[in-house]
Parts: structure tokens; sequence; C-alpha cells
């Protein structure tokens, strides 16, 4: 059986995350509304997530896409507690993008400012009765893709997430492009596909960001989805950081 928990890398995740050049990725969040990280995740980690796929322990529920009309392919989110690597993602990333959401939640008149700490965060989210975890890896094989969609889970959402790639593009599969839609007052939507490598993060909003127009900034929604897979196997690793209902 694999232990997914018992991990060990030469650098901490925590040290990798730290090490990040932020200020690049706070301006490519601003001007594109995503932006790339990484590799983060080894591709001893990526293989070894991928393994763990099948140990239903780890796992609070399993959605088959098609039956609930999102699309084709499947996903599972994480049980309490998690694995110890997708703990430490979690931990050490929020800091970083806490900062970036108290400023976009102030660019947009929204009153809202998140904890330092993902910790006192989720608490937040408990205390609504968010307490169901809601990291997930996604499972797509050859002609499954995801439909455009939000990860909204109840009131208390914090406003970005992260989804790691961790099959290889090109050698396990192809297609399969991580793709935002940006739908703006009184214009077309505008449309980013993400080319990532394995063990890279895209950082991507989960509802809304802001936008400087002319007039100063407002808010523009935000829909995220995965292009037809078209031979081979892609695995993903979701990380989001509000509970669920």
């Amino acid at each position: 059986m694999i232990n997914i928990t018992q991990i060990k890398l030469p650098l901490s995740i925590a040290q990798r995350i730290d090490s990040l050049h932020w200020d690049p990725i706070q301006l490519e969040l601003d001007a594109h509304g995503a932006a790339v990280i990484g590799p983060v995740l080894s591709p001893v980690q990526c293989k070894t997530l991928i393994q763990a796929y099948d140990e239903e322990k780890l796992y609070r529920s399993r959605v088959v896409m098609a039956s609930h009309g999102f699309g084709r392919g499947e996903y599972q989110y994480f049980a309490y507690p998690l694995p110890s690597i997708i703990g430490e993602l979690r931990e050490s990333l929020y800091p970083h993008l806490a900062e970036i959401a108290n400023r976009w939640n102030e660019g947009i008149g929204i009153d809202i400012r998140y904890p330092p700490r993902h910790e006192a965060f989720q608490s937040r989210c408990h205390e609504a009765g968010q307490s169901k975890p809601t990291p997930l890896i996604l499972k797509y094989g050859p002609g499954d893709y995801n439909c455009l969609h939000q990860d909204i889970y109840g009131e208390r959402i914090f406003p970005l997430q992260i989804a790691f790639l961790l099959s290889k593009p090109g050698e396990d599969f192809t297609g399969g492009e991580f793709a935002l839609t940006e739908q703006r007052p009184r214009m077309q939507s505008r449309v980013e596909v993400v080319p990532i490598e394995q063990g890279m993060g895209v950082i991507f909003p989960v509802h809304q960001r802001p936008m400087k127009g002319a007039h100063g900034t407002y808010r523009v929604n935000m829909r995220h989805g995965v292009s037809r897979v078209r031979l081979g196997l892609r695995f993903t690793l979701g990380v989001i950081f509000h509970d669920a209902l």
C-alpha cells in the first residue's frame, strides 16, 4: 500500500513555495487572471499521488462527471485528515495568496479580509457549517473533458485556487488543455489557455477578479475547465482553500 504522507524531498514544499518569485506572479494574475508556478511537485510525488488514486480510504467521495452534466471523467475529494503533502501545499500557499486576495477585495469594494494563516480561515469555514475538505484529484481518459465551471461550495469562499498537473503532457496524454474564460461587462468573453508541465501549478480565480478600466476597477466573472483529452490519461491535483457544506 502506498503511503503518500511520508514523501521526502531535498527541499520541503514550503521552501519551494517561499522561494517562488511572488511579485511577478502577482503581476501575471492581475494582468491575465492566471499565473503558472513551479515545478512545485517532483516527478516522484506526482507519480505517487496518481498511484494513490485507487486508495479508497484517502477519499470522502467520488464524482462521475457525466452523471451530473459536468463533462466526462471523474474526480475524488480527499477526506480529513489530508495527506501531509496536500496539507503542506494548502498551508504554505495560503499566506501568499491571502495577500493577493485581500488586495483584490479592496480593489473591487468587498469588505471581507482573509487572515494570514489558513488555519484561521478554515475556522471561519467550519463556523459557517463548511467542514468537508475540498482538495481533489481529477482523472481524465480519452474523450474526457471538464465543462466550464466555478468551485463554490458555500458562503465562505477563498477567491483563488490552484491546479497542479500530475501527468506529463505529450508523454502520458495529449490534448486536455487548461482553459479560463473571462466574462467582461458589455463585451464578448475572453479565453485564456494555460500550458503547464508536470509538477507545475496554475493559480486562478474561483469566481471573480478585479480589472482596471477607463472608469475605475470593476469585477469580471471567471470560469475554468479542461478541453478534450485525445490520448492517454491526465491526472490533476486541485487545491481549494475553502471547505464545503
